[in-house]
């Protein structure tokens, strides 16, 4: 929780990790460079106060992850996005095992997403049934750029992701977390492309379809996308440092998302641990937009509506109990958050 000038914030970080880019985990050439491009992301939008050294980016500890999360994060809650990558690393990068043992370790503290790989075809729709037995998922996080073999990529309307989503909508997986952002070396850029996202949402009305990264560079394709689909959102990943790096184009991508998609469907995420929340969510309770004429249509964001971005509308998606104190206060308002019943899951 994060409280500032008598207004708090209930915080829940929608995009985390706890990876293993370890030497020892580390399979090939493209592992390496896969965290050395994640860690230049990491080195050049934080603040210098806030940059590791690579040694420790590599392998974080359990220590460190409750520390910037929970002890100094403002974090309420985490929604761990499980990501393999196993093609670059032997034991995967970030696994819905290793997150679910960490859950379990701090109850009441986590959320653990697992993913499909469609390219598996029958094997996926088996092992996305066992996962969800043993873990009671609630989401799923999708890397379509992700090597397998000789595959460079697949899209969230080909054959066989058709019929995981299908499987997602008949075990009651309603969350659909799709990273669609900037590429890593060596992942291919197309491949990342926000094209398909279009397809899916429409096939599938009652699964909600989050956009990780809004999308970026592709930003408008995004947007054009998302107010047209009632059930895609986006998740701030990678968009939030640039409050820090870029501010004037931080303030661009929130205007134009609230412009398009309005103040329901955006979704804080700190993408831990290329960045740790504190900063970030200090500066975006702080954040205004700069006072020229550029940004004067922009929607005005009000307390309330950082509230709704920071963790209100993921803990609508995720059926998260909200303290009244921290629900939505501007008066005559309707939350949607009925503090005396849980909130259904969107849509």
């Amino acid at each position: 929780m994060y409280e500032k000038d008598g207004e708090k914030y209930f915080v829940v970080d929608e995009h985390i990790h706890f990876w293993d880019a370890s030497p020892e985990n580390t399979t090939n050439k493209y592992g390496e460079g896969f965290i050395k491009c994640f860690y230049d992301y990491h080195a050049n939008l934080s603040p210098d106060e806030y940059t590791w050294s690579f040694e420790k980016y590599r392998k974080y500890s359990e220590e460190d992850i409750i520390h910037d999360l929970f002890e100094v994060g403002h974090v309420d809650m985490g929604i761990f996005q499980s990501t393999y990558l196993r093609d670059f690393y032997d034991n995967g990068f970030n696994t819905l095992e290793r997150n679910s043992a960490l859950a379990e370790k701090y109850p009441g503290k986590f959320i653990v997403n697992g993913s499909f790989e469609p390219r598996m075809e029958q094997q996926a729709l088996e092992m996305l049934e066992r996962e969800h037995e043993q873990y009671d998922l609630k989401g799923v996080k999708l890397y379509t750029a992700e090597w397998r073999g000789d595959s460079r990529g697949w899209k969230l309307d080909d054959e066989w992701s058709v019929k995981c989503l299908e499987k997602c909508e008949e075990l009651g997986i309603k969350n659909v977390h799709v990273h669609k952002g900037p590429t890593i070396w060596p992942l291919n850029r197309d491949s990342f492309d926000v094209a398909d996202v279009d397809r899916v949402a429409t096939m599938f009305p009652d699964l909600n379809f989050v956009v990780e990264h809004v999308g970026l560079p592709r930003l408008e394709d995004f947007c054009w996308i998302g107010t047209q689909e009632p059930n895609v959102y986006g998740g701030l990943a990678v968009a939030m440092p640039f409050i820090h790096a870029k501010p004037r184009y931080f303030a661009q991508i929130i205007g134009e998302l609230l412009y398009w998609l309005g103040e329901d469907r955006i979704m804080f995420a700190s993408d831990y641990a290329l960045w740790q929340p504190k900063w970030l969510v200090e500066k975006f309770v702080d954040f205004r937009y700069p006072e020229d004429a550029e940004f004067d249509d922009y929607a005005e964001i009000t307390p309330d509506v950082k509230r709704k971005i920071l963790g209100l509308n993921a803990a609508k998606l995720y059926d998260i109990q909200v303290p009244e104190e921290m629900q939505l206060v501007t008066a005559g308002q309707d939350t949607g958050f009925d503090v005396t019943e849980k909130p259904e899951v969107a849509g």
